[in-house]
């Protein structure tokens, strides 16, 4: 059986995306340039249900794109809860909030436009979750910038750690995207302050559990 096969039967086994979702992921292929970059349905489930067992008090989300993933973890929030979302594209901005509306989760989510570098050191904790899906090369910063504002025992997810096959093959110069998901890699071998679990689950996810300071 080959990846493809194997991640369709996944797909299959695993609970359906809903209708929300489902409209969602179309708009997304129907109106923007990039559709790839959505979480999709097996990825966003897990998501969905790591918060749904973990029921945060504060998730922090960098890159929110159309809102996908965001729905997904939002959705575990505890009673309480609130979440902040953070994305560069504020054109994404309409489809984000129409999405957020449908799904009753307007008044528990944070959207805040901008470069994600410049916000976070702004941002109070602590941050039961935080996902980190936004500009690979600056991944090594975000999770710098935010590690101090993650609670203990508390998850940092990450997405995109195979870059496509690309973190196996001659690096290019000028390719500072995969530059970066590949010094990201690295520090994270070797960081013993969490525990690391890598899930081949579409382009590779990464969740990191803190364990100290």
């Amino acid at each position: 059986m080959n990846f493809e096969q194997f991640f369709k039967y996944a797909e299959q086994l695993t609970s359906p995306e809903d209708v929300i979702l489902a409209q969602l992921r179309r708009e997304t292929y129907l109106r923007t340039i990039f559709p790839r970059m959505i979480s999709g349905p097996l990825q966003g489930k897990l998501l969905e249900f790591i918060s749904k067992i973990t029921a945060p008090q504060k998730i922090l989300e960098i890159g929110t794109y159309t809102g996908y993933s965001t729905i997904c973890l939002a959705r575990g929030l505890s009673e309480n809860g609130q979440m902040i979302t953070i994305e560069i594209n504020d054109e994404l901005e309409p489809i984000i909030f129409k999405y957020l509306k449908k799904s009753n989760l307007i008044d528990k989510v944070k959207v805040i436009f901008g470069d994600a570098k410049q916000i976070i050191p702004g941002l109070n904790g602590p941050f039961d979750i935080v996902f980190i899906d936004a500009e690979k090369k600056s991944y090594l910063t975000y999770y710098k910038q935010v590690f101090d504002k993650v609670k203990k025992g508390g998850m940092i997810l990450v997405d995109n750690i195979f870059w496509n096959g690309k973190i196996f093959e001659s690096l290019e110069p000028s390719d500072t995207y995969t530059r970066g998901v590949i010094e990201f890699n690295e520090f994270i071998r070797g960081d013993d302050r969490v525990e690391r679990l890598v899930l081949p689950v579409r382009d590779g996810f990464l969740i990191l559990r803190k364990i100290r300071n």
